[in-house]
């Protein structure tokens, strides 16, 4: 029988010098000894392991959903934990500045850094989304690394993500590249983001934006490891059909060709990943569309996802004690989405009734939400906490109707 690989991510205490190789090994070891539940989240740092205590901060289970939805029960021998052991980087963005007052050209991460951590976790997307994209770049690499023939198979190793704005498009890039910087750690132990700054790239001088443009693709930026990240990439791509137009100066050609024509340089370049940010897809120059492998809409939260982003930030302030939890913890653990709809339609169901309560409030305010984004969703909660009479006393119950009140609000305000 065919054996589930799952990944195991293993972040080492900033003080750690131990050797990733040493703490692969070690945490391998702890997981053949344990009986573990196959589903995400983290996994105690044993006590009794004083290499494993002194080294790392946490260690994680990733990606089990996929069995865990249809109900597969595996056995030991059937599953095999693929450890991936990652450092963060304290550093923060490295800033390209211009010498005359105008805005850097890009901000340079090395990766993984602390800035995103969780950040992966943290967004809610159609089932599926994520996983797409963690595949893709793993293909995309895999070909560029085995020498398979470009003209024969082409890939370009360039996503597009496109939709409304406060979607989480440009949050999901800079995860993704996270994601890849500790997924592919054994292969690329050197990695970085280079976000490019799509509008600092018009000069206002003329002649000037098709330079600007070639300097958005730094050479060998921080050794040339890792990935790139270009945002809005509209306000680029768009510019060349504007200036064929006549709406728009020539020199708007120049900085989009010099984009093109960089981006197709780089396909020389096998580790590296170019991701694209657009809020208006109509308004993308066909040639960069057609370059892209990956054209993912990112459109606003379903009623899943809203109920699965609430439900995180409801668990995020019973954490911290800002809104108070029931003394039994069997009453303050929230169902997923596919849980609770099959929960609610069993007419003998057996949970107690404040409990049961508790859940169909906190569908009714993912169902309040209808048309809000990914980026409202998640301030909801501080603005539903700011409109509390008593902020310093809250049970998750009142906590909710405020918030149902609140999203009402703001989606009443919402400009037409």
């Amino acid at each position: 029988m065919t054996n589930f690989t799952f990944p195991v991510e293993v972040c080492l205490k900033p003080s750690s010098t131990a050797r990733p190789d040493d703490v692969r090994k070690a945490v391998e070891q702890m997981l053949e000894k344990r009986s573990l539940s196959y589903v995400d989240g983290p996994v105690p740092v044993p006590i009794d392991d004083p290499f494993l205590m002194e080294n790392v901060q946490r260690i994680r289970i990733c990606d089990t959903d996929e069995w865990v939805k249809n109900h597969d029960i595996l056995l030991f021998w059937q599953v095999k934990p693929v450890v991936h052991v990652f450092q963060l980087s304290e550093e923060g963005p490295c800033e390209e500045l211009s010498g005359d007052g105008q805005l850097s050209s890009f901000n340079d991460w090395i990766l993984p850094a602390k800035e995103f951590d969780g950040m992966w976790e943290s967004l809610i997307y159609e089932s599926g989304l994520k996983q797409r994209l963690l595949r893709y770049a793993a293909s995309a690499l895999l070909f560029t690394e085995k020498g398979v023939d470009p003209f024969l198979v082409s890939w370009n190793r360039i996503i597009l993500l496109h939709g409304p704005p406060g979607t989480g498009k440009t949050s999901l890039c800079k995860a993704l590249a996270q994601k890849l910087s500790i997924r592919f750690s054994s292969r690329y132990p050197q990695c970085q983001l280079v976000e490019v700054n799509a509008h600092s790239l018009f000069s206002k001088w003329f002649s000037e934006s098709g330079k600007l443009g070639r300097k958005a693709f730094p050479k060998n930026s921080r050794n040339g490891r890792g990935r790139k990240q270009s945002d809005e990439v509209e306000s680029l791509a768009a510019a060349r059909k504007a200036a064929l137009s006549g709406s728009e100066p020539s020199d708007s050609i120049r900085v989009v060709n010099a984009l093109l024509t960089q981006m197709d340089k780089l396909k020389s370049s096998p580790n590296v990943i170019i991701l694209t940010t657009s809020n208006i897809t109509a308004a993308i120059d066909i040639a960069f569309v057609d370059r892209a492998d990956i054209k993912a809409y990112i459109g606003p939260p379903t009623l899943q996802a809203r109920y699965e982003i609430l439900k995180s930030c409801l668990n995020e302030l019973i954490r911290t004690g800002i809104i108070s939890s029931s003394r039994d913890s069997s009453q303050s653990i929230l169902p997923d989405y596919v849980t609770l709809k099959e929960k609610l339609s069993m007419p003998e169901i057996q949970e107690v009734q404040t409990t049961l309560h508790l859940w169909k409030q906190l569908l009714e305010a993912a169902e309040a939400c209808e048309g809000l984004s990914g980026r409202s969703l998640r301030k909801l909660p501080f603005l539903a906490h700011a409109a509390l009479n008593n902020p310093y006393c809250c049970d998750p119950s009142k906590f909710l109707n405020t918030m149902i009140e609140t999203a009402r609000r703001e989606r009443s305000e919402l400009p037409d």
